[in-house]
């Protein structure tokens, strides 16, 4: 088990995103060349997880958007945002951030209903959400013309932090947390003034 365990460490460790057990268990198996369990597998990411709650280690390994990554712990979260901040050059402005919005609670959404619910047009703000992969294409609507219809991505779940979408804030949790999304959260795109307005 520990062996197993080793070998999956460094396939999390190396992943670029949430590895899913699936995934794993068809590397695994390839390398192997052995059929290898889905239970094994879960128990040797538990073991793992255990070994990184330690605090000598400054990451830990997070279940997020349908798989495991290393990230690092709330308690460093001030020095990464800086360090981040310094190395970020652009931000998504609030137009963007309301189309996203949009998008993430009424997908699967064509670009219209979004611009009759922000009442402006967001062609600008569609755009530089799919360079992000926070949102893609996700079929056409049954109806004249057939539109594209439009919906997050598991990239925004992993930027976000959340495992579902069932984990995005309610209607009641906007009052709450009234303006405590902004600029100091996201990256403002300069240019976006021109064309769209908040």
């Amino acid at each position: 088990m520990e062996f197993l365990q080793h070998h999956i460490e460094a396939l999390i460790f190396c992943a670029s995103k949430p590895v899913s057990i699936a995934e794993l268990k068809n590397c695994l198996s390839e390398m192997f060349d052995a059929e290898v369990s889905e239970e094994d597998i879960r128990k040797a990411i538990e073991n793992l997880m255990k070994q990184y709650e330690s605090p000598d280690y400054s990451f830990q390994i997070y279940e997020i958007a349908r798989g495991y990554q290393f990230l690092t712990k709330p308690a460093y979260q001030s020095s990464i945002s800086i360090l981040l901040k310094q190395q970020s050059k652009k931000r998504l402005s609030n137009a963007a951030l309301e189309t996203l919005a949009i998008i993430a609670y009424k997908q699967p959404i064509t670009k219209a209903t979004v611009e009759q619910i922000r009442g402006v047009g967001c062609d600008y703000a569609l755009q530089k959400l799919l360079e992000k992969s926070l949102i893609e294409i996700v079929g056409k609507e049954d109806s004249i013309g057939k539109p594209l219809l439009y919906g997050t991505t598991d990239f925004f779940m992993q930027y976000f932090g959340i495992k579902s979408m069932n984990e995005l804030p309610t209607p009641t949790d906007f009052e709450k947390l009234h303006n405590m999304i902004g600029e100091e959260a996201f990256e403002v795109d300069s240019d976006e003034n021109n064309t769209e307005t908040d």
